[in-house]
C-alpha cells in the first residue's frame, strides 16, 4: 500500500459535502417524517384510547421539543453575498447552522433525532470525534437510519485522516473510513448502494490503489446513479485517465 504525501501542511477538519447536502441534510427529510408520524399516532390514540392521556401528553412534549429543533435546523444558509434579511433570518454557514440546532437540542433536551442526524451536525459543527463516538452508536440501526451513521462514520473518519500530519495514522484511518463505506450498504439493490460504491472508490483512489478506484467508480455507475453523482464519477474518472 502506497504511504501517502504528508509533506503539505493539513487543512482542519471540515465536513464532506456530496451533491450539497451533508449527512446532517439528508437525514433531516427522515426525520420530519418520523415527527409526522408521532403526531398522526398520538392523535389517533387520543380518540380510541382516552385512559392514556398522560402517555400521549408526553408524546406530544416529545414531538413539540423536536418540532423546536427542526425549526431552527430549516432555516436556510445564506448565499454568498447576500444581505441579511429580517423577515427571513438565515445562517452564515453550515457550521453556525449545526452550533445553533446543537444548541436547541440541548436546551429541549431531546435525544428523538437519532445518532446519524446528530452526527452529521456535530460533523458540521468541526466536532469530529464526537461525531466518530455517535455515529458509531447509531451504525446497527435499522433502514436508513444505519445507513446513514454508517456513512456518516466513514465521512468523519476521513475527515479525520486527511487533517492527520503523521502519515502512519492518517492511513490508518483512511483504511477504517473504507471499512465503514464497506459496511454501509452491502446489498447490492439497496438504498444509497451506488453513494456505498462512490466512497468506497475515492478511498482507494486516495489510498493510491488505482486500479480498485476505477473498477469501484464504473460499478457505481450502473447501480441507479444519479445523474449529478454519475457526473461526479465522470469528472473522477476523467482525473485518474480514463476514457
Amino acid at each position: 500500500m502506497a504511504d501517502l504525501d504528508v509533506s503539505k501542511p493539513a487543512e482542519p477538519p471540515k465536513a464532506v459535502h456530496i451533491g450539497g447536502e451533508s449527512i446532517a441534510d439528508r437525514i433531516l427529510p427522515h426525520l420530519k417524517k418520523i415527527v409526522i408520524g408521532i403526531i398522526v399516532v398520538a392523535v389517533i390514540l387520543s380518540v380510541f384510547f382516552g385512559f392514556r392521556a398522560w402517555k400521549q401528553s408526553k408524546q406530544a412534549e416529545q414531538t413539540e421539543k423536536v418540532a423546536v429543533v427542526l425549526g431552527v435546523a430549516q432555516r436556510p444558509v445564506a448565499a454568498p453575498g447576500a444581505s441579511a434579511d429580517p423577515n427571513n433570518p438565515t445562517f452564515p454557514d453550515t457550521k453556525a447552522r449545526a452550533i445553533a440546532v446543537l444548541d436547541a437540542m440541548a436546551k429541549q433536551n431531546t435525544d428523538a433525532t437519532g445518532s446519524a442526524y446528530r452526527g452529521g451536525l456535530l460533523l458540521d459543527a468541526g466536532k469530529v470525534d464526537e461525531a466518530i463516538a455517535e455515529y458509531r452508536k447509531g451504525q446497527t440501526a435499522e433502514g436508513i437510519e444505519g445507513i446513514a451513521a454508517r456513512e456518516g462514520l466513514g465521512i468523519a473518519l476521513e475527515t479525520k485522516a486527511m487533517a492527520e500530519k503523521d502519515s502512519a495514522a492518517r492511513q490508518k484511518l483512511l483504511e477504517e473510513a473504507l471499512a465503514a463505506f464497506v459496511a454501509m450498504q452491502p446489498a447490492e439493490d439497496g438504498p444509497r448502494r451506488n453513494y456505498a460504491l462512490y466512497h468506497q472508490a475515492r478511498i482507494q483512489q486516495v489510498l493510491g490503489k488505482v486500479a480498485e478506484a476505477k473498477a469501484l467508480y464504473e460499478k457505481a455507475k450502473t447501480t441507479g446513479t444519479s445523474a449529478e453523482l454519475a457526473a461526479l464519477i465522470e469528472k473522477r474518472l476523467a482525473a485518474l485517465g480514463a476514457s
